[in-house]
């Protein structure tokens, strides 16, 4: 057994205080080192993610309405009016139209719009903005999807999705919900998000969900609209169209199930929109007229 003297004992205790000091310091000389690599990380992240283009797909030839991005709402062909509200959003370093159809192309270059041409076998509007975002020859870090049938579309929303994705270095993909409207729960026009705590996506579908046992939709539910709107890291949709296609998306035909059955992280939003999409030749009256009403030209 070793008996410590008192002054053995002071000079351990002594040692011991400055250990615990040196440590402290010491500690907080790396907590400042990793804070300091995190923030220059962030910033990295942002700066990386600061190009922004936004690209309109369009094609002729829909088996629902045949021609609808040139359809007159108002005296403007709806594509123009998608064009006009886009370059109203502050996020977007450049905005084009991407299209497999001269009569579109045309038209789009009559009021000032820049076209890139794609092939009519792109399967869909992400495939169709992956062709022309590899056409414009230009780096961008951020690919919006902004859908042409959405005449009435926020600025802001645009720029909510953007903001989303720099501020989300998990995420691949961003897109935005509203409220969905009770008499619109079994249309499978509107297609439904549910989303995380996190505000990230668990799945999106036609049918209503979620689902409850009584088979009905219940209004006091606040049941979530997916907006057509969606913005990509660039790198991601490179490899998109590589993926295969995968059960759940061919089985909804929805191109968002692709990304989450592949594993990758979508950021969702939530915004205050009426959503007045265009999916039918019956839905122009319904546009023109809430137009008038608030006395959009």
């Amino acid at each position: 057994m070793v008996i410590c003297s008192p002054s053995s004992e002071s000079s351990s205790a002594t040692s011991g205080r400055a250990w615990i000091i040196q440590a402290l310091v010491a500690g907080a000389a790396v907590a400042v080192a990793v804070g300091a690599h995190a923030a220059v990380y962030f910033k990295w992240f942002r700066k990386g993610r600061s190009r922004v283009v936004g690209i309109i797909p369009a094609r002729f030839a829909s088996s629902r309405f045949e021609g609808k991005p040139l359809v007159q709402i108002l005296g403007k062909p709806m594509i123009q009016r998608t064009w006009e509200r886009a370059k109203l959003a502050s996020t977007l370093d450049h905005i084009v139209v991407a299209t497999d159809d001269e009569r579109i192309a045309e038209c789009c270059r009559g009021f000032g719009a820049d076209v890139i041409m794609t092939a009519e076998s792109c399967r869909n509007g992400t495939e169709r903005c992956n062709e022309a975002l590899l056409k414009l020859g230009k780096h961008y870090d951020i690919v919006v999807n902004i859908q042409g049938d959405e005449p009435l579309l926020e600025p802001d929303i645009i720029d909510g999705i953007v903001r989303a994705l720099q501020g989300a270095p998990d995420a691949v993909f961003s897109t935005a919900v509203t409220s969905l409207k009770p008499e619109d729960g079994l249309d499978p026009n509107r297609v439904k998000c549910v989303v995380d705590n996190h505000g990230y996506a668990i799945y999106f579908s036609r049918g209503l969900i979620p689902y409850n046992k009584s088979g009905k939709v219940n209004p006091e539910f606040p049941y979530l609209l997916h907006l057509g709107i969606q913005s990509f890291d660039s790198k991601f949709l490179r490899i998109y169209p590589e993926l295969p296609p995968t059960p759940l998306q061919l089985e909804e035909d929805l191109e968002q199930l692709k990304v989450l059955e592949n594993g990758y992280k979508m950021k969702v939003i939530k915004v205050d929109h009426d959503a007045h999409g265009v999916d039918t030749p019956e839905d122009v009256e319904k546009i023109e007229a809430l137009m008038r009403e608030r006395n959009i030209s």
